[in-house]
């Protein structure tokens, strides 16, 4: 009989003494260490890392126990690696004086990669509004892409309202309250700061972020001069004056320096006033930070003076 010109695709000599074992073990992924050097951190990354007691105790960690859960990255077409999770581990790691890191590779494109980026960090403690606002806003966008990708008919307004709803049920929050974050970042950063410093409450800076930015820049100067800082219905008045085009300086500073129903009596200190006490670089929170400073100074003794 003549040979068959057909592929038959015999399997090889190894594949036929392959454990299960084996082939389970080929289709895991590999943990290899990376010099730190070679880890670059995600594009636009809303996460802050910072030096603060949480750094220090886990770089104290990993410097006694090393680095127990890998981070995730995946390589750069110019060349070494981009951090998809773990860019506090790795802090914490060049602060333990270790030169590698523990790490999975995976070859993600932008909008996979964005998503894991933000489940991994979305759940932990002390999250700043802003980080929560920004991680919010790339995870629906990455998502929108892949709903693009996937169906070319659906409309971009269904497709942002599924996406809303799929973001709050694995974060733990609402449809709303995840457009609500999404909504302040359209604030100027001087006010999403304070937002993150808790001088702006989040109610009223998510009415202040329908302001244009040039009177939020405006706002912030009549917060300063009277001193105070919107409360909801403020922001919601400003909020209409601002959609109606009749948002001006003016208008701004008429409303801020109404009295807040409910507040205990106010000491007004305008910042005019205070400001030929301290140098001209100071900002209006280095000002009641020092004030409150020397008022506590003043408090111990005067108590100590009862005492004697």
């Amino acid at each position: 009989m003549k040979p068959s010109g057909r592929n038959l695709n015999l399997t090889s000599y190894d594949e036929i003494f392959q454990t299960e074992e084996t082939r389970i073990e080929a289709s895991l992924e590999k943990v290899i260490d990376i010099p730190l050097a070679e880890l670059h951190p995600f594009k636009n990354h809303p996460f802050k890392v910072t030096d603060d007691e949480s750094m220090m105790e886990t770089a104290e960690s990993i410097n006694k126990h090393g680095v127990l859960v890998p981070v995730i990255a995946r390589p750069r077409e110019e060349g070494g690696y981009e951090l998809i999770s773990g860019h506090r581990r790795k802090r914490a790691s060049e602060l333990a004086g270790k030169e590698t890191l523990p790490c999975i590779v995976r070859n993600l494109d932008d909008d996979a990669a964005t998503i894991i980026m933000v489940d991994s960090n979305i759940q932990r403690e002390n999250i700043l509004p802003s980080e929560r606002a920004f991680a919010y806003k790339l995870k629906l966008e990455a998502m929108k892409h892949q709903g693009e990708r996937k169906d070319l008919t659906s409309s971009q307004v269904g497709m942002k309202l599924q996406a809303l709803d799929i973001i709050g049920q694995q974060a733990g929050d609402s449809r709303n309250q995840v457009h609500r974050f999404i909504r302040l970042t359209e604030l100027v950063p001087e006010l999403l700061d304070m937002v993150d410093t808790k001088k702006i409450a989040f109610n009223p800076a998510v009415e202040l972020s329908y302001l244009m930015p040039h009177e939020q820049v405006q706002l912030m100067e009549a917060m300063d001069m009277e001193q105070a800082t919107p409360s909801l219905s403020q922001a919601q008045r400003l909020k209409k004056y601002s959609q109606d085009g009749k948002l001006t300086f003016d208008v701004m500073t008429a409303i801020m320096s109404e009295e807040k129903k409910g507040e205990p009596d106010k000491v007004p200190l305008p910042g005019e006033k205070l400001k030929k006490y301290f140098p001209k670089s100071y900002t209006p929170q280095q000002m009641e930070e020092t004030i409150i400073k020397l008022l506590e100074g003043w408090s111990r003794k005067r108590q100590q003076s009862q005492e004697r």
